[in-house]
């Protein structure tokens, strides 16, 4: 009687775990994207995205490329990452970077490209930011990404100037993402 009832309880305890663990296909974590794992090698893409549609950039010959940028699309048609590999022109290689087209795609915190500026300081600790000509550039270490925003959403006293240190509380809580990228190496 007794290792029947435990047999019951270990039965409801992994029914009640597997349903509650159950993985969000969208999440971006430090070493996933969605279904991409750090690991991944480009040659896998193709079982990885069975039912979607994956396109590599094939114009020109290979030696006057500027990119091996490979873009998927889901079954709707509807863009939803672009990424390179860590070696160009390498099928062996990893991924070493991916831009998040599709707003389905989330961290644990809910962050995704149609995040503010404030949803970022809220949930995140930001490791540094760049001054670029038309962005400034948000790196958060803790899950290996950047954020872009655009200067013109930047005080105009920094917006056109390249050289001065950006501070975080210079950037407005209402600024949105332009890009949001994922960078593993």
């Amino acid at each position: 009687m007794y290792k029947k009832a435990l047999l019951i309880i270990g039965i409801c305890a992994s029914i009640t775990s597997c349903t509650s663990d159950e993985e969000n296909p969208f999440l971006i974590t430090p070493t996933q994207v969605g279904p991409l794992k750090k690991e991944i090698k480009i040659h896998q893409l193709d079982s990885i995205f069975e039912g979607d549609s994956i396109v590599r950039q094939t114009s020109g010959p290979q030696e006057f490329r500027s990119t091996d940028e490979i873009k998927i699309f889901g079954e709707n048609g509807q863009a939803l990452m672009s990424l390179e590999p860590l070696q160009e022109f390498d099928s062996t290689s990893t991924i070493g970077y991916i831009r998040i087209l599709d707003p389905r795609y989330e961290t644990k915190h809910g962050v995704n490209i149609q995040s503010t500026f404030k949803d970022i300081m809220e949930n995140y600790t930001i490791s540094r930011i760049e001054n670029t000509i038309n962005s400034a550039v948000v790196f958060l270490d803790e899950i290996n990404a950047y954020i872009t925003i655009d200067k013109n959403q930047l005080p105009t006293n920094i917006r056109y100037d390249t050289d001065s240190k950006i501070m975080a509380s210079q950037i407005p809580d209402d600024a949105k993402i332009k890009y949001f990228m994922i960078y593993w190496n």
